[in-house]
């Protein structure tokens, strides 16, 4: 595996720990701006309507950029945008300030999915995008505690700082590391908008809403949870957390030789596991060590839906990926939201702390139905048949079919 992905996996570290410190440090933000915890909270809402408006608007806007000038710019905006979260007097510009910090994210990642398929041979493009995940995961057993460490000793806005130092970082290791990768003669906007009219683009997007909101729905009462229903103490959940981010990294290190070898099967297993570990959490979470391996388990599958679900969508795409690929966290963004609305109807239903863990089954479960209607859909294609490795693939195999045909009407050719 080449350095630069390393430069993308720091970049994709810093996003981690900017997205999830927030959750952290509500009360040192509601304190430090004089607002209650649930308004503070809104700080949360805030990034995530960044990444839904900015995937598609700045992945259209940078369509004829050059995919590592388009990297530095994105980095350059989130660098800038969490200075300014840093920064902010009030609650208002600090609203402000998290939606610009969330504007790059669908881009970066979708940008630097497409530059981490290119950087290796076809046949290791998902581990190659699954390297660059890893910066994520990592986020959740470093970056978040860290983060949310220094901001509840020094003050939350040492928290924004230090992620703009990492974006700095980022920004180097980037013009270090990352070669040049040109556009294609048909870049532009049109051609990526022509490739998301694709009804197996917009299956798997509707796919990941529906499946990650299973996931969500869990993890976002997975605090209360631990300390209503585990005994865990507060002050341990952030340990709780960190197993839980161990288990996403050796999901997603599964997860890219997994995806390289059976994409669509991959995704399959991997609701469907995801489904039976969260009815599994729900009968154990009462019980500490079970809980806790269960939670490690859940935290490493909802990893190893992440690359074969990312890899379908720029599969389809075919030769105009990136708007699909950066669309996809657009789609983990409308998850959270609509996994936690879910999550807490149920609670403020009166069916207990526990609740959630059965909608995100139910969820996940959904999930695999429109991912295996998407393969029924798909049987008859050999030009995308199970969609094994990265981008283009399909295009390769019809290309190869349409020489056949030739080849057995005139010889000659």
């Amino acid at each position: 595996m080449p350095l630069a992905l390393f430069a993308l996996a720091v970049v994709a570290f810093g996003i981690g720990t900017t997205e999830f410190v927030s959750m952290g440090l509500l009360p040192q933000i509601a304190d430090g701006l004089a607002v209650s915890v649930p308004t503070a909270g809104n700080v949360v809402s805030a990034y995530a309507l960044g990444v839904v408006v900015g995937a598609p608007l700045l992945t259209a806007i940078g369509a004829r950029v050059p995919h590592k000038r388009l990297l530095l710019i994105l980095t350059g905006v989130f660098v800038v945008g969490n200075v300014a979260s840093a920064l902010a007097p009030n609650f208002e510009l600090l609203f402000a300030a998290r939606v610009l910090a969330g504007l790059p994210h669908g881009a970066l990642f979708g940008v630097g999915a497409v530059v981490a398929s290119k950087l290796v041979a076809q046949d290791r493009a998902a581990r190659a995008v699954s390297m660059m995940f890893l910066g994520l995961t990592v986020a959740n057993i470093i970056g978040v505690p860290a983060g949310t460490a220094l901001g509840q000793q020094l003050g939350w806005r040492f928290a924004y700082a230090a992620v703009a130092v990492i974006g700095v970082l980022a920004l180097a290791a980037l013009v270090r590391l990352v070669p040049h990768q040109p556009r294609g003669e048909q870049a532009g906007v049109m051609h990526e908008l022509r490739a998301m009219k694709n009804k197996q683009v917009l299956l798997g997007l509707v796919t990941a809403v529906v499946g990650f909101g299973g996931f969500f729905a869990m993890y976002s009462y997975l605090v209360p949870m631990l300390t209503n229903l585990t005994g865990i103490s507060d002050g341990s959940t952030t340990l709780v957390l960190a197993l839980f981010g161990v288990g996403m990294t050796l999901g997603t290190l599964v997860a890219g030789p997994l995806t390289d070898r059976a994409l669509r099967p991959t995704m399959y297993g991997g609701f469907a596991l995801l489904a039976a570990a969260l009815v599994t959490l729900h009968f154990v979470i009462g019980h500490l060590v079970p809980a806790l391996i269960v939670i490690t388990i859940t935290g490493g599958l909802s990893s190893l839906i992440t690359t074969p679900v990312q890899m379908l969508l720029m599969a389809k795409a075919h030769e105009a990926p990136t708007m699909a690929a950066a669309s996809n966290h657009s789609a983990f963004n409308l998850a959270n939201a609509g996994g936690a609305w879910l999550g807490g109807l149920v609670i403020a239903a009166g069916w207990g702390w526990s609740s959630p863990t059965l909608v995100g089954a139910a969820l996940a479960a959904v999930g695999l139905a429109l991912a295996a209607t998407g393969g029924y859909l798909d049987r008859d294609r050999r030009a995308s048949k199970v969609v094994l490795s990265s981008t283009g693939a399909g295009t390769e195999s019809a290309g190869q079919d349409r020489r056949t045909a030739a080849c057995a009407q005139d010889p000659s050719a």
